[in-house]
């Protein structure tokens, strides 16, 4: 009975003064603190009042219930409240780690006190970021008393390690915003620090893909934050370019940048290649407009570092080809067999779109493409685009020419008629010639006779004497 009494007098008590609820905020030198007023179904009926000490009737600030409000901010160390509901503290100085009192009160009622209490949080990282990869990094995390506090460390993926201080070998899985919790009775923090891990950008998981139609692009680059400074500062050796093709495993360098002297690509075998224009500024990316059948293989981007240490980046590139089995020019009435596709077979996520000459009437071509009977509507530059989903990825074009099928037989006959008569011409010649050399041949025959033929002596004479004196032996002709 006499506890129920207790009781009941503590809640009249507490009606009449109010009661002070205690909120704990962690926070580090530099950083921001928002304190929140309690979640009140009518928060906006009251009277909010923010004081440095509860006893004292000097207030920071008062806002009424109809939107009016009233600021007396005089010391300079709090000029960087930005807002009163909810008190918003930026830039965070050692004369902010103190208690707060939030006073709400209705007009017809006895006022509510709110105690925030901003306490020091200490939060460091070694050693300072960029870090390496394999490099061994340790965070700590200490906050101000009371005792009974649970510090915890999440990392940027969301996993929680209750070590404190926390040492690890850094990886790109540790690179971004690391996350010290700190839990205070009911009440929880949360102090954010970043760890650079260094590394090239972007990681690419997927091919590039190319053609001698389409340009190619071999992205690598410095992440953002990053300077050259840094890099330099952790042992920068030389970052180099190399070129594995898919039919060798040799590979072959193509540009260098060395830690020696400017900031200035060295070509040793670019194959007609184009670096970045302005290293400087962390753009390592190799390009080309129309890419060549000889660019298919792998291109690495590699960062390397006096301890040992290299970074890469790969590029897988692929090559899209169009292939005609009757080659580019064709007769009209021929079977057309085009082939599009990679050297290997495409994934399930790749898909291939067909764009004919305007003119041509195949109304859903598909691939391979076989056109059984060709027109010269079909004529003209073929388009074979590569797609995944929704992104076209690169393109191949083949143009063909297509020639009338009477143009055709005529130039045929043209040229047959042609050949014959060259053939008649040269066979008369060969005759004529094989009978003017006979008739040579006979001359220098008669020549040796014993009996020199007289004047006007002719072949049609001797002939006509030759057989009216048969009886005669022929000297010459024994011979």
């Amino acid at each position: 009975m006499n506890i129920f009494i207790l009781l009941l007098l503590l809640a009249v008590l507490t009606s009449t003064t109010g009661a002070a609820e205690v909120v704990v905020v962690y926070a580090q030198i530099g950083g921001t603190v928002t304190l929140k007023p309690p979640a009140l179904n009518d928060l906006k009926k009251h009277y909010m009042y923010w004081k440095k000490d509860k006893d004292i009737s000097e207030d920071l600030a008062w806002l009424n219930p109809m939107g009016n409000n009233n600021w007396k901010i005089k010391d300079e160390a709090w000029k960087n409240i930005s807002s009163w509901s909810p008190l918003i503290i930026k830039n965070i100085q050692q004369e902010h780690f103190r208690t707060f009192f939030l006073k709400l009160k209705k007009p017809t009622d006895n006022p509510t006190f709110y105690e925030y209490v901003i306490r020091k949080l200490t939060v460091s990282v070694g050693p300072s970021s960029p870090v390496l990869p394999g490099e061994t990094v340790t965070l700590s995390c200490s906050a101000e008393t009371p005792l009974g506090k649970r510090i915890q460390w999440m990392n940027p993926r969301g996993e929680l390690n209750p070590l404190n201080p926390l040492t690890f070998s850094a990886s790109m899985r540790d690179n971004g915003p690391w996350s010290c919790m700190v839990t205070d009775g009911q009440s929880k923090s949360q102090v954010n620090v970043s760890v650079t891990v260094l590394d090239l950008s972007p990681a690419l998981s997927r091919p590039q893909y190319t053609s001698t139609s389409s340009h190619l692009s071999l992205p690598c680059s410095l992440l953002p934050h990053i300077s050259w400074e840094q890099i330099k500062a952790k042992g920068f050796r030389e970052l180099h370019w190399s070129f594995i093709p898919s039919t060798a495993s040799v590979p072959q360098r193509l540009f260098s940048l060395s830690a020696e002297g400017p900031l200035t690509w060295k070509p040793d075998q670019n194959k007609g290649l184009q670096p970045g224009t302005n290293p400087k500024k962390g753009d390592l990316s190799l390009r080309r407009n129309r890419g060549i059948e000889e660019d298919a293989g792998e291109y690495i981007c590699a960062l390397e570092f006096e301890n040992g240490v290299t970074l890469k980046r790969s590029v897988h590139v692929k090559l899209l080809q169009i292939v005609s089995s009757t080659g580019t020019e064709l007769i009209s009435g021929q079977q057309l067999n085009l082939t599009c596709g990679l050297e290997q077979p495409l994934p399930s996520d790749l898909h291939l779109k067909w764009l004919p000459p305007k003119k041509s009437t195949l109304s859903d071509p598909s691939s391979p493409l076989i056109i059984p009977l060709v027109s010269t509507a079909d004529a003209g530059t073929w388009r074979c685009e590569l797609w995944r989903n929704n992104t076209q990825l690169t393109w191949a074009e083949i143009t063909l020419e297509i020639v009338p099928w009477l143009s055709v037989w005529m130039m045929v006959v043209i040229c047959s008629v042609t050949v014959i008569i060259i053939l008649v011409f040269i066979l008369a010649f060969i005759l004529c010639r094989r009978r003017k050399q006979k008739m040579r041949h006979l001359r220098r025959r008669l020549c040796q006779c014993k009996h020199p033929k007289p004047k006007g002596f002719t072949e049609h004479n001797i002939s006509t004497d030759i057989l009216k004196r048969t009886s005669q032996p022929i000297e010459f002709l024994s011979r």
